[in-house]
């Protein structure tokens, strides 16, 4: 199967776009933004439907309050800020009032991972993931790219339950169909292959795309498997394809602790043990820099996955 790109566009418009659909098909979506319109993509859903749009202000910790709130009345609220606010700093509140209360709050969080580039290390959240897959209840999606993100935006609004949806920034390669079909908890093979899998996600895909095509220069045939549900992990896509291939990359824009890889190795441990190389950030905070340039320094790119591919199938000899 060949993906190609279409065009280059952000992550967080196809989750602008996608609400903005959902406000038309249900009358019960609501959407609730800490000062950040315009950053989430949100503006054409505060314009269109102004009576289902709550603009709280810097005041995070009140949304998620506010969000919990609506749930009762049964409405299906929308919550928007950066992945850094919408985690860390409201932990308490997602604890309590979200996940431990069960209540329907899509918490939305883009400008996620070091591609949020030039404001640093303070806004460049690599532990979202982590900390939301460790809360009982909380499904966790990061699409890869702009139709993707669009889908998974409106396949959470039918979900019972809360849920963390990350998306970022920059703009990146769009190549997955308009129509493509998302199912929450079920992961899409990208390419067949024999000799190795690559587990990715989020803005990792394509490059791990790209590092099967480099692969497959070599005589090397990798299988890419997008892992757009964290949690829960569709265990059954991850052991078949690792009865095939015998190793496995894991590839993400998130520390290398507490994300994708750590839920791939745990599996793994309990049923398949296989040698794993991930590709993650490495225990360090972000810096400022432009988001291509991070994402190299940091050993997020084509390249370093196609090597941590071939030290794997070392491994696995």
């Amino acid at each position: 199967m060949k993906f190609e790109i279409i065009d280059y566009k952000d992550t967080r418009s196809g989750f602008g776009e996608g609400l903005l659909e959902l406000g038309a098909e249900n009358p019960k979506v609501v959407a609730l933004i800490a000062d950040l319109t315009g950053s989430l993509k949100m503006d054409a859903f505060a314009k269109k439907y102004p009576d289902r749009f709550f603009q709280v202000g810097i005041a995070e910790a009140n949304m998620m309050g506010m969000a919990a709130g609506l749930t009762i009345g049964g409405y299906i609220p929308f919550t928007g800020t950066f992945a850094n606010f919408s985690t860390a700093r409201v932990y308490d509140q997602i604890r309590q009032s979200i996940a431990y209360s069960r209540k329907n709050v899509k918490i939305c969080a883009s400008h996620a991972g070091i591609t949020l580039g030039e404001d640093g290390a303070t806004h460049q959240t690599l532990e979202d993931i982590g900390l939301m897959k460790l809360l009982p209840r909380m499904t966790v999606i990061n699409p890869c790219d702009f139709n993707q993100t669009k889908q998974a935006t409106k396949a959470i609004a039918k979900h019972k339950g809360p849920v963390y949806l990350r998306f970022g920034r920059p703009k990146v390669p769009n190549f997955c169909p308009p129509d493509c079909e998302f199912t929450i908890g079920k992961a899409i093979q990208m390419t067949e292959g024999k000799d190795v899998t690559i587990f990715a996600t989020g803005h990792l895909v394509y490059p791990a795309l790209e590092a099967a095509r480099i692969l497959e220069k070599e005589g090397i045939q990798a299988e890419v498997i997008n892992i757009h549900t964290i949690k829960p992990l569709d265990a059954d896509a991850v052991i078949n394809s690792v009865k095939k291939t015998s190793c496995v990359v894991t590839a993400e824009e998130h520390s290398i602790y507490g994300g994708l890889g750590d839920s791939i190795a745990q599996l793994l441990s309990r049923e398949l043990p296989t040698p794993i190389e991930y590709i993650a950030v490495n225990d360090v905070f972000g810096q400022s820099g432009k988001p291509d340039k991070l994402m190299k320094h940091y050993g997020l790119d084509a390249p370093h996955i196609a090597e941590a591919a071939k030290k794997a199938i070392q491994r696995k000899a």
